[in-house]
């Protein structure tokens, strides 16, 4: 027994042992991971359940912005003059298609104008969101709706739709003063960007329009409304299938604008002035409103809201009479003889006796040269020499003003300065002074007095624009408030400061009558340079006017003469009526019209006054109203209509004019290059 060996147990029930705890520890840790899995589904599916459904919600709808309905903008009558119209468009979807530049070819076959435009499409499309329809063409005809909706099935990624297109119906009427819209591009986002901005969503959906120019760019934000959104369902690849109508947000529209111009007044503006270059502008001299912002030639706008072609564009910016300038406030032109009334009232301001006279010999020595008047008027008073825009008178007297008052006096009637009127980029032009020279010409400082006669006749270095001399006018006209142009009359409802809550003028209330006397002399006396271009013929309502002609180059011994249209004299008249209560001014710049203030200027101005004049309710029954009856007693002369001067003012001089004066005042010469 002892030989064989023992028997134990002891490893066995060691394994036995090890194998239970395995079990038992692995038992355990897959119950508490089953336990733990219950508890995050229990947690997911009851604890955090709405939370999980709204994301789930938010991954199968997409909010997409739908671009508001622009304001409208309306004249002062409540004429629509840019609105909104139903427009058929074509759109694709890029990851609709199966070959962009192949669906493209084929949309170049039915809309043979889209190849133009190949490249730019193909950039919107490629910027574009995905599953985001992108214009391709808007404002198609019928024909070409339903050429497109025929081969729809041959045109995958391709729809058609109708939406709003923003729409100018007095085409170039109002294109300088409105402005236009026109895509989004790159500079718009890196202004908003540099101003410390983000820009709105909206800027970058392929159917939104931003104001350019004009009214539609200084109020392009209220004008824009705020978008709505469609809720749409859409699968896994961002495809919509359905709507959700409920979750949808409707649009809010835009604010409506409305100006103090008037539809009928402009629209004539622009006829009368035919193929002629400048600038029209009426303003109301009782409160300041603008009636008229006319710039000719002009363009049509609504060949700028779809995208206009890059030759059409090209051809307007190339023609040399620019007619994408805003003339009214961007141009800037020399006054020529329409300055002479601010010289007057600076004389007069500066103790000069209105009686005194000057022998017009036509020509005036100024030092070592010799400075020519338009004609040869005689004696002449200050009167007569606004009447007859007398050059030789102005040479002889500006100095005892002196060129800073004279700036004085032009910056009290609005020359040099920038309106608030709500339309930016305007030019102030330039009221030359003593400061002026000295700062601009370092080498010859001083100002010398013979620089001052070309400023008070309106030439040298002075330059105005159009709006600038209407309000000139209509502070004359008025008499006393230094009257504020106003464009916009109200936004969304909200009435805008009218243009007569304004200071007094600094002037002697008799210092501007007589000047007025001088102006009503000009449009009714028989020798005035205007009088048979200045005859309304509305019964007894007369006009008082001031005609101007500013020349762009020295004549040196030349003729003033030419057949290049770029060399030819401004023609500009400045007006208001009626002379005994006057409620209405113009001023009307004729660009290189090459004919005279009264000749080109007048007659335009005569046509545009008229139909202001036949607007005004008051004015009308004051025309259809019947004549007095036929005086029996002596007839006052008809020369003398309008001309008489207040009592404290001096009557004009008796001597007769010269018999061969022509009806317009001509350019001077000068033996310096004037600045225009």
């Amino acid at each position: 027994m002892s030989g064989e060996p023992s028997i134990f147990f002891s490893d066995v029930n060691e394994r036995q042992g090890s194998f239970l705890r395995r079990t038992f520890v692995l038992g355990g840790a897959t119950a508490l991971g089953v336990a733990a899995l219950i508890g995050r589904l229990g947690q997911l599916q009851v604890v955090q359940a709405q939370e999980y459904a709204t994301l789930s919600s938010q991954n199968q709808f997409n909010f997409r912005l739908v671009p508001p309905p622009r304001g409208l903008i309306k004249d002062r009558n409540g004429v629509v003059i840019a609105g909104n119209r139903p427009s058929f468009r074509v759109l694709v979807v890029r990851d609709e298609t199966k070959d962009l530049d192949e669906t493209l070819d084929l949309l170049g076959q039915l809309l043979p104008d889209t190849l133009e435009r190949r490249r730019a499409i193909i950039r919107d499309v490629n910027a574009s969101p995905k599953f985001n329809p992108v214009p391709v063409k808007s404002d198609l005809t019928w024909e070409e709706f339903a050429k497109v909706n025929q081969y729809a099935n041959e045109l995958p990624g391709v729809m058609v739709d109708m939406n709003e297109a923003r729409y100018y119906p007095f085409g170039g009427a109002f294109a300088h003063v409105i402005g236009y819209v026109a895509k989004v591009n790159d500079r718009d986002v890196q202004a908003i960007r540099a101003k410390g901005e983000q820009p709105p969503p909206l800027l970058f959906n392929p159917s939104f329009r931003i104001g350019r120019q004009g009214v539609e760019k200084a109020l392009d934000v209220p004008l824009r409304g705020e978008p709505g959104g469609n809720r749409v369902e859409v699968d896994a690849r961002g495809r919509v299938v359905a709507e959700d109508i409920g979750g949808s947000r409707p649009a809010v529209p835009g604010k409506e604008v409305v100006l103090t111009l008037d539809a009928d007044v402009q629209n004539r503006a622009l006829e009368v002035f035919g193929d002629e270059s400048g600038a029209c502008v009426v303003m109301d001299v009782r409160n300041g409103d603008i009636l008229c912002m006319m710039s000719a030639p002009s363009f049509d706008p609504n060949l700028f809201v779809g995208g206009v072609p890059s030759k059409v564009y090209r051809a307007l910016a190339d023609y040399e009479r620019k007619p994408l300038l805003d003339k009214t406030i961007n141009g800037t032109f020399a006054p020529g003889s329409t300055f002479k009334p601010t010289t007057a009232l600076a004389l007069l301001e500066a103790g000069v006796d209105p009686k005194q006279t000057v022998v017009c010999t036509g020509a005036f020595r100024n030092g070592n040269r010799i400075q020519r008047c338009w004609g040869r008027h005689g004696v002449q008073n200050m009167h007569d020499a606004i009447k007859n825009s007398c050059d030789v008178y102005f040479y002889s007297m500006c100095n005892r003003a002196g060129v800073d008052n004279i700036r004085k006096a032009g910056l009290a009637l609005g020359f040099e300065h920038i309106f608030d009127i709500g339309v930016d980029n305007q030019k102030k032009g330039l009221l030359p002074s003593t400061e002026w020279k000295a700062r601009t010409f370092p080498r010859d400082p001083v100002w010398h007095p013979g620089e001052t006669t070309s400023v008070a006749i309106g030439q040298g270095a002075i330059t105005v624009n159009a709006l600038q001399l209407a309000v000139m006018t209509s502070r004359l006209a008025n008499g006393k408030k230094a009257l504020m142009p106003r464009l916009i009359k109200s936004i969304g409802g909200v009435e805008q400061p009218r243009g007569d809550e304004a200071p007094d003028l600094p002037f002697d209330p008799a210092h501007i009558e007589y000047v007025r006397q001088g102006m009503i002399a000009v449009a009714n006396d028989r020798s005035g340079t205007a009088y048979r271009q200045s005859q309304l013929g509305l019964g007894d309502i007369q006009m008082a006017g001031k005609t101007g002609t500013a020349q762009v180059r020295n004549y040196g011994s030349g003729s003033r003469k030419s057949n290049v249209w770029a060399l030819k004299d401004h023609n500009l008249f400045v007006a208001f009526a009626p002379i005994d209560a006057p409620r209405y001014a113009v001023a009307v710049i004729i660009e290189h019209g090459g004919k005279g203030g009264a000749t080109a200027g007048a007659p335009r101005a005569r046509e545009v006054m008229r139909t202001v004049l036949l607007k005004d309710p008051d004015m009308r029954a004051r025309i259809e109203r019947p004549p007095p009856p036929e005086a029996t007693g002596p007839q006052i002369d008809e020369g003398l209509v309008g001309a008489a001067p207040e009592p404290d003012a001096v009557a004009p001089s008796t001597a007769a004019p010269s018999p061969a004066a022509p009806a317009a005042d001509g350019p001077q010469l000068y033996l310096s290059e004037p600045r225009v």
